[in-house]
C-alpha cells in the first residue's frame, strides 16, 4: 500500500556526516539541521550506520522535494564553517574528503530506498500516544508495517484497527523501496515500535 503522504516527487538527496557516533546524536544532528537550513516540508530525513575502513560514523541524508529546494539547503551547507562536516549533493562535495565519501554513502541509500532509517518523514508529527494501525499508514509516509516474529500472511499486514503504542518515537527504514516499520507485540494485544526511545530519545528539546 501506498500512503497517500508518501512523496514520489523527491528527486535530490544531500548527504551529510558530522561525525555523529551513534543514533543519538545523529538525531540530534538532524533536528538542528532542520533549524539551521530550513528544510522545506516534505523533506525526508534518514540516519545511516556507514562503516568503512577509514571511517566510522552515524551519517545522515535530506531527500528534498525538488532541486531548487535542494540548491537553496545546499548553499545554506556551503556556508556553514565547521571543519568537521562533509557534505554531497549529486557530484558536488564540501569539507572533509573522508566525511564527504560518508556523506555520500548515505545520500545513495537513500537515493535507491534500499538503506536509512527515517527521522523525520511526511506525517511523523502526528504520531503521538497511541493511534491505530490504518491511521498511521494514513496519516504518515510508511507503507508497510512487519510485525517481528509475525510472517505476514499473503503480503497482509497487522489488523488496521490494531492500537499502536509509538511512545513518540516511531523510526522506519527503507526496505526494498518501500518505507517499513517494524513493530513488535506489546500488553493488551497492541503493538510498539521495535526501536525503543532509549538509548536513542529524540530531542524534546527542539520540538
Amino acid at each position: 500500500m501506498t500512503a497517500p503522504h508518501d512523496v514520489p516527487g523527491v528527486r535530490s538527496f544531500i548527504g551529510v556526516d558530522a561525525g555523529s557516533a551513534n543514533l543519538r546524536e545523529a538525531d540530534h544532528l538532524i533536528r538542528d539541521l532542520l533549524d539551521h537550513l530550513a528544510l522545506a516540508p516534505g523533506t525526508v530525513a534518514c540516519t545511516h550506520l556507514i562503516r568503512t575502513d577509514e571511517r566510522r560514523s552515524t551519517a545522515v541524508s535530506f531527500a528534498l522535494p525538488d532541486a531548487a529546494a535542494a540548491e537553496a539547503v545546499w548553499e545554506r551547507i556551503a556556508g556553514w564553517e565547521r571543519p568537521d562536516v562533509g557534505a554531497v549533493l549529486g557530484e558536488r562535495s564540501y569539507g572533509a574528503q573522508q566525511a564527504a565519501r560518508t556523506a555520500a554513502s548515505a545520500a545513495a541509500e537513500h537515493a535507491r530506498r534500499s538503506g536509512g532509517r527515517a527521522v523525520v518523514y511526511p506525517g511523523v508529527e502526528r504520531l503521538t500516544g497511541t493511534v491505530s494501525v490504518a491511521d498511521l499508514l494514513a496519516w504518515t509516509a510508511v507503507d508497510r508495517i512487519t510485525v517481528v516474529g509475525a510472517p505476514m500472511a499473503d503480503g497482509q499486514g497487522p489488523d488496521p484497527a490494531t492500537p499502536v503504542l509509538t511512545r513518540d518515537h516511531v523510526r522506519p527504514e527503507w526496505r526494498d523501496g518501500r518505507l517499513t516499520l517494524a513493530l513488535m507485540p506489546a500488553a493488551g494485544g497492541a503493538l510498539a515500535p521495535f526501536e525503543v526511545p532509549n538509548p536513542t530519545p529524540c530531542c524534546a528539546d527542539h520540538a
